[in-house]
């Protein structure tokens, strides 16, 4: 059975990882739409639909790295 300490250091890498996976995946879809459609403008309307994909999965991705981020040991 796992301390308190390695299951809180588990679920946060877990919780990184999955935001890594989601920038990816927005910049995954952003690339791969530009270039089956060679539009590389998405506010174009006709391509904001694709907007409301790539643009919250983004998002996610960088909100999240910044919170489950490894802390820096404080020197104090």
């Amino acid at each position: 059975m796992m301390a308190d300490g390695e299951g809180a250091e588990f679920q946060r890498k877990a919780a990184f990882a999955f935001s890594v996976a989601l920038l990816a995946l927005g910049i995954i879809v952003y690339w791969g739409w530009a270039l089956a459609y060679d539009t590389w403008y998405p506010f174009d309307r006709g391509n904001i639909g694709i907007y409301t994909i790539y643009a919250p999965l983004i998002c996610f991705g960088v909100i999240g790295i910044l919170l489950f981020r490894k802390k820096r040991p404080s020197t104090t």
